[in-house]
């Protein structure tokens, strides 16, 4: 993942500056950047207000269809010597958009990830564990609690695995409706789905389905 230390230094602000001059540079407008990270424009805009402790995994992807490395983006880079007006090309990891069958098998039976709700003046983006149950996203919370989306709202979900260290990693993100499960037969069979149990304590007997609408995926590496 990336490094911690170094996303609690960086100002939101002059991350949002070095997208802004590195999408210049490249004619990438708001939309294609955002498209080619797999996110809305809207939420790109958040995105960049609220800086890459908001979340990281969403800048990396931004970082990769800009050709930046997580340090270009993090720190301002020295002028590049006369004659030389980028690294090398092996330097900076390269993204690659994932199938639907891809992204299921990156995603697994369980794992923890993180939900979106719609709210103003930006989405709130909430962890949590989940399971996989017949190619939707199934959780447990509390019903007064953060994480639980009005019944038939859309949502987004997105699962991630990043390795600041090696420049590379994954991302799925699941753009869809969330559904409260309150059939109680259904409700006993999915005490039977592998990591429906929830991390945290207290009391969470609202189930949650993500019905999922879109899933897009994108792979991060060096080559």
């Amino acid at each position: 993942m990336p490094d911690l230390e170094a996303v609690r230094r960086a100002n939101a602000v002059d991350v949002a500056r070095r997208i802004d001059e590195r999408r210049r540079q490249l004619g990438v407008d708001d939309e294609a950047l955002a498209r080619e990270a797999a996110m809305a424009p809207s939420y790109l805009r958040h995105l960049l207000e609220a800086g890459p402790g908001f979340d990281a995994a969403g800048f990396v992807r931004v970082a990769a269809v800009l050709r930046m490395t997580w340090t270009d983006l993090l720190e301002d880079r020295p002028d590049a010597p006369p004659g030389q007006s980028e690294p090398a090309a092996g330097a900076r990891p390269l993204l690659r958009h994932l199938t639907g069958p891809e992204c299921w098998d990156l995603v697994g039976t369980h794992g923890v990830g993180r939900v979106g709700l719609p709210a103003d003046p930006g989405p709130s983006v909430y962890p949590v564990n989940y399971a996989v149950d017949r190619q939707t996203i199934v959780y447990r919370t509390s019903p007064r609690g953060a994480a639980a989306p009005p019944d038939d709202s859309p949502v987004s979900f997105q699962i991630d695995h990043l390795d600041d260290r090696l420049s590379e990693g994954w991302s799925v993100l699941m753009v869809g409706t969330a559904h409260h499960v309150e059939d109680v037969d259904e409700q006993q069979r999915l005490l039977q789905v592998p990591g429906v149990t929830p991390w945290a304590g207290g009391s969470r007997p609202l189930w949650v389905r993500v019905v999922p609408s879109e899933v897009t995926g994108r792979r991060i590496g060096g080559g």
